[in-house]
């Protein structure tokens, strides 16, 4: 039946436009910015799973420059253990001089002098970011390595600074007051043989803790570097997986567009077709 109030095609064919470019907006949408899923309304799932990827990628980001800077923090106390070291050797070699008979104890002990005023000036300026674990009474210090997502929870990796703290207070060394305390208090000064091999025995016992030091903070900074590499390699994982749920595939899209313009000007000329229609009732009154 044909009306001159409602065209059927018409409407049919207006429908089926209508759809083609809503569908045309939405690839075309998806071309602009790369992402099938760009906001909740495309699909609640991915968009929720990938926003909480996404934050946990933040956190982890925030765990890569923490990690970062402890190891460049350790690197500064390493540094300064590794200049102690060197004073205490020279140390040790004065203190064999010193065994020989004869030897000028007091020109020694101004050498001994200058090598425990190194020491103290490299614990004392060994600083970062606020932070000094070679000067100072022994603690604990946390460092960040990992973040877990799931338990909301930030992985800590403990230090205990006792041994690294190479003097209490660096500008009034006391016996016993860390690593180097005793070595600060060496006097030569009309020492005897026995007193000499007391010192020496001194010196040798603060290498052995200073070098024992160093090493913890090694392999710390092994324990770190190889935790920046997994979190690196776990970053990427997260932000591929965000990809896999939001990321629009652009050659799929591509396709898609040509074939939604072909079917939006087939749209145009169904419905032209149809409109021609209305026009063929005048036909029948001529």
């Amino acid at each position: 039946m044909s009306s001159i109030n409602t065209n059927l095609s018409a409407m049919t064919a207006l429908q089926s436009l209508k759809s083609t470019q809503n569908a045309m907006n939405k690839n075309q949408n998806q071309i602009s910015t790369g992402l099938r899923v760009g906001e909740a309304s495309h699909n609640a799932s991915y968009w929720s799973i990938s926003t909480q990827m996404k934050s946990d990628n933040g956190a982890l980001s925030a765990v890569k420059d923490a990690i970062g800077q402890s190891k460049a923090m350790i690197n500064t106390f390493t540094s300064a253990m590794d200049k102690a070291l060197t004073y205490l050797n020279k140390m040790k070699a004065g203190l064999v001089t010193a065994s020989q008979p004869g030897a000028d104890l007091a020109k020694i002990q101004e050498e001994f002098k200058a090598n425990i005023e190194g020491m103290k000036s490299a614990a004392g300026s060994a600083s970062f970011n606020g932070q000094n674990w070679l000067a100072g009474a022994a603690t604990t210090v946390n460092l960040v390595t990992s973040y877990d997502g799931v338990a909301n929870k930030v992985g800590m990796l403990a230090i205990n600074t006792a041994d690294t703290s190479l003097f209490t207070d660096p500008t009034t060394p006391a016996t016993g007051a860390g690593l180097l305390g005793d070595v600060a208090l060496i006097n030569l000064s009309g020492a005897t043989a026995a007193q000499i091999a007391t010192h020496l025995g001194t010196v040798d016992t603060a290498i052995t803790a200073v070098t024992k030091g160093s090493a913890m903070l090694g392999a710390n900074k092994a324990l770190l570097e190889t935790q920046e590499e997994f979190i690196s390699a776990l970053s990427d994982s997260l932000t591929a997986g965000v990809s896999t749920f939001i990321d629009a595939d652009m050659n799929e899209a591509s396709t898609r567009n040509q074939a939604l313009q072909t079917q939006q000007q087939l749209g145009v000329q169904a419905l032209s077709m149809a409109n021609q229609n209305s026009q063929m009732i005048l036909k029948l009154f001529q």
